[in-house]
């Protein structure tokens, strides 16, 4: 049974947008996704709110997506970035390394894409790629690994020492899951673009990258700037888990309305 609520919800234009879309009218799915809806976009009104003070007090946000391959990275960044204030937000996806930034410190090329006072900066994937996709695939060596286990709290220890506010989200997912969802993309002539070799290899190396894993958030999270595992089955679920803890993870304040 509905409630009136509920029926209130599956008479709206959206409601009858999402059905259109469906072979078969599912309402329990629609309603599922209009609640979702709901919820995200009071999640979003707060962002807003928190990225105002942010530009208000001058703060540095840097915030690291980390996890597994297709466990939910974009999406939930595009859902915290979609109604931002696109002057003082900024998306970091960096490629892989030139030849030049191989022969550098490892973490300079991170260094220069730091927020900058006011800004909020989103890395999808950061600096701990050599924590766990590198390693896991062969990209470095276990000399390489090791030694970036070693200086990475340094790292972030002198990045908070300087006002940055440092929140780390690690999404994951299931095997079978996993598997699914590089199944879906490979069927969509628009998304294949998405999937790499290490994308391609995610399934089959998935214990390896559990073991690394666990070894990044033994060694690698600390008082002020903690490990957050968000399991990502759910992706709506894991989105509103991931952008409360963001909320709650900066120490932010509603400012007066027109200040």
């Amino acid at each position: 049974m509905y409630s009136k609520k509920d029926l209130k919800r599956l008479s709206s234009s959206r409601a009858l947008e999402l059905l259109l879309r469906q072979e078969v009218p599912d309402f329990p799915l629609v309603l599922q996704e209009l609640q979702f809806e709901t919820k995200l976009k009071k999640l979003q009104i707060a962002l807003n709110q928190m990225q105002s003070w942010i530009v208000r007090s001058g703060s540095r946000v840097a915030i690291l997506v980390e996890g597994s391959e297709f466990a939910g990275r974009g999406s939930l960044i595009r859902a915290c970035m979609e109604h931002m204030n696109p002057r003082n937000v900024r998306l970091v996806a960096l490629d892989k390394p030139t030849e030049k930034e191989k022969s550098q410190w490892y973490f300079k090329r991170y260094i220069a894409s730091l927020p900058e006072q006011s800004e909020i900066v989103f890395f999808d994937r950061s600096w701990y790629n050599r924590a766990v996709v590198e390693p896991v695939n062969g990209f470095c060596s276990p000399e390489q690994h090791l030694l970036f286990m070693e200086e990475v709290l340094e790292f972030e220890k002198m990045l908070l020492s300087a006002g940055t506010i440092l929140v780390k989200i690690h999404l994951t997912i299931s095997r079978k899951e996993q598997a699914l969802r590089i199944e879906h993309v490979k069927q969509n002539p628009l998304r294949r673009w998405e999937l790499s070799a290490v994308d391609l290899n995610a399934v089959r190396l998935y214990d390896r990258y559990h073991e690394y894993q666990l070894k990044m958030f033994k060694l690698t999270g600390i008082k002020q700037a903690p490990w957050q595992v968000i399991e990502g089955d759910v992706k709506p679920l894991s989105t509103l888990k991931a952008m409360k803890y963001i909320l709650k993870s900066v120490p932010w304040e509603k400012l007066p309305e027109g200040s």
